[in-house]
């Protein structure tokens, strides 16, 4: 069982009912080599189980969060939304890009312009996310967070998520809980290729980081 992300996380859970139990060693006597790599087998399988549990259902309420924050907000002013979203530093253009429209529709809304249904409750969905990241994780500097690249020399940003409908992602990495190359893997799965240059992305041991290509 995956969550909607297709990606792992390690969170707090309770474990599978269809999660079968691990063989039972020996008590006396030392265990066989084959009794304890199927014991080990079947361990690691477990937590795979548990994780995928944890991280579906950590990601579902996450999103039933937004949903509820967004139903909340729709209601407020659409000025009084896009004022908090500047305020915490976004610009104009990002913002009609989050939202989905045009700059110059964001600009007449400010000055109390007629707004449809959708694109309300979007600056509502929107705003409810900047919150619930903020509220829910560390990330200082929301609106730079967004525009900054997920890995260096790979322009997806947070920004390119969220435009791209996939919330779920900008949430996973707002938590700090999963690999930037595994939202990558799962944004664009030819991202290597796509966004190919002399410099490659790799697992060093205090994190990832950027290396030259070999020739």
């Amino acid at each position: 069982m995956t969550d909607t992300s297709g990606l792992t996380t390690v969170d707090q859970g309770t474990a599978s009912a269809g999660i079968t139990p691990a063989p039972t060693l020996p008590e006396t006597g030392l265990p066989s080599v084959s009794q304890l790599r199927e014991h080990a087998g079947v361990l690691d399988t477990q937590a795979s189980l548990l994780r995928a549990d944890t991280s579906e259902l950590h990601g579902d309420l996450v999103m039933r969060e937004w949903g509820v924050k967004t139903t909340e907000l729709v209601r407020l002013d659409v000025p009084q939304l896009l004022a908090e979203l500047a305020d915490l530093g976004f610009a104009w253009r990002s913002i009609a890009q989050l939202i989905g429209v045009s700059v110059p529709a964001v600009q007449k809304w400010r000055r109390g312009g007629s707004v449809s249904g959708e694109s309300r409750t979007n600056t509502a969905a929107v705003v409810a996310a900047c919150r619930l990241i903020e509220e829910s994780y560390v990330v200082f500097g929301l609106a730079r967070w967004f525009e900054c690249p997920i890995l260096p020399g790979v322009p997806v940003t947070p920004l390119d998520l969220y435009i791209s409908k996939k919330i779920n992602l900008v949430f996973l990495l707002a938590s700090g809980k999963t690999d930037p190359v595994q939202v990558l893997d799962v944004f664009d799965p030819d991202w290597r290729d796509t966004y190919r240059s002399e410099f490659e992305v790799f697992q060093a041991d205090d994190g990832v980081a950027l290396r030259r290509r070999e020739q």
